[in-house]
């Protein structure tokens, strides 16, 4: 006979959610039709003792598990029930350090990152990484009031918005070159300040700037100075130094002689082919 075996008790919703140590798992559903749920893992930010983090203590929500078609906005809205959220940032791996921060654009995008990601979601107070750790969902990515396209939609949408208006290209183009050389106008005169003046211990800091002026950073130049490279070590390279090179160079001297004589014979018969004889 086989032994019957006995029934599990039902467990409950929050042991059939598998979490990593640490975490707390929210479920989120794309849209009101889906019945199967996603889950986010957050905790609070933290780091080793020791180690330096830029994003700030007990202000920052750590998210793992983010799906590719919740963006950084959507994910904004959907904590922002917990407490004013002061900036959200996605990357394809845990860091330490926030991306460097420079002028949004709505012609030229960073490279997202595929697949799944981990977020770093930074509040206003404190208390709005615990009430994002204690959320219960499922939560909603698509509603009516704040519609995701997702799909053919989606991949129409941003073939649109890849075909960029002219004029509004060429002052996003202006806006973010001012940017530039400025950032490059203040590196210079701070470099220039500290050309040539001891720190603290005495050490000088080497720049680029210095009494004779280097080489332009072009092709032209680059040439150049490879052609004269060449022609040094044409100069230094011994010639007819090793019984090898002599007989190389013999049968090389050997060669454009039967090719010299072979083409002299050629033009030879061609001359006597083209002769005529009129006695008369």
């Amino acid at each position: 006979m086989v032994a019957r075996g006995r029934k599990r008790a039902p467990r409950s919703s929050e042991d059939a959610i598998p979490s990593p140590l640490g975490y707390s798992a929210v479920p989120i559903k794309f849209s009101e039709k889906q019945q199967a749920s996603h889950y986010l893992y957050m905790r609070e930010h933290r780091v080793r003792e020791g180690t330096k983090s830029s994003w700030p203590q007990k202000r920052t929500l750590f998210v793992l598990n983010v799906p590719p078609y919740c963006t950084e906005e959507c994910l904004s809205r959907l904590l922002s029930p917990c407490g004013p959220v002061q900036s959200v940032e996605f990357h394809g791996k845990p860091e330490l350090t926030e991306g460097p921060k420079e002028p949004k654009s709505k012609f030229f995008h960073p490279k997202p990152v595929p697949g799944f990601q981990v977020a770093y979601v930074v509040f206003q107070k404190p208390g709005g990484v615990a009430a994002a750790v204690a959320l219960k969902g499922p939560l909603l990515v698509s509603t009516e009031s704040h519609p995701v396209q997702s799909g053919v939609h989606k991949w129409i949408r941003d073939y649109t918005d890849s075909v960029p208006d002219p004029e509004a290209l060429r002052v996003d183009v202006d806006t973010f070159m001012e940017t530039y050389d400025k950032k490059i106008a203040e590196e210079e005169a701070k470099a220039k300040e500290e050309e040539g003046v001891p720190d603290g211990e005495g050490w000088v800091k080497v720049t680029r700037r210095g009494r004779r002026p280097v080489l332009p950073r072009t092709e032209a130049a680059s040439l150049r100075v490879l052609e004269r490279e060449k022609r040094k070590r044409a100069r230094k390279e011994l010639l007819n130094f090793y019984a090898w090179q002599h007989r190389q160079t013999k049968m090389e001297h050997l060669a454009q002689l039967r090719k010299k004589f072979e083409e002299d014979k050629q033009r030879i018969e061609l001359m006597r082919a083209q002769r005529k004889f009129r006695p008369y």
